[in-house]
């Protein structure tokens, strides 16, 4: 890696650090608020969406070795980046109170839950 690179990587280093700051602080003053969360939840998912559809196709690699070096890197670095939803059970089994979380309180859901896709 060259002097100017390793410039390059520091700055985009420092600009994800701050970007995560931002984004802690926004959940964080959003806390007890589930349709500011909410809300936060989709920007975050339609940024990624932005980014991945525009910036991202277009930058990828056009030759084997480019290919290679980015599936060794995504490899190397944790994986493929994704946005995992919250499946629809989780959601309402968080909704009912332990003690009460019974088979008959989930009957108005049933159709619901019976069709729910990670």
């Amino acid at each position: 890696m060259n002097k100017n690179s390793s410039s390059e990587s520091e700055q985009l280093s420092e600009q994800l650090q701050k970007i995560a700051i931002v984004v802690h602080d926004a959940a964080q003053s959003c806390q007890g608020d589930v349709t500011a969360l909410l809300k936060l939840l989709r920007q975050l998912e339609q940024l990624h969406r932005e980014i991945r559809d525009n910036s991202f196709q277009e930058s990828l690699p056009n030759n084997r070795q480019q290919l290679y070096a980015l599936l060794k890197d995504i490899e190397s670095e944790g994986g493929w980046p994704y946005i995992e939803r919250m499946r629809l059970q989780a959601f309402l089994n968080n909704l009912l109170p332990e003690e009460s979380s019974n088979k008959s309180e989930l009957e108005p859901f049933d159709e619901i839950l019976s069709s729910d896709r990670p």
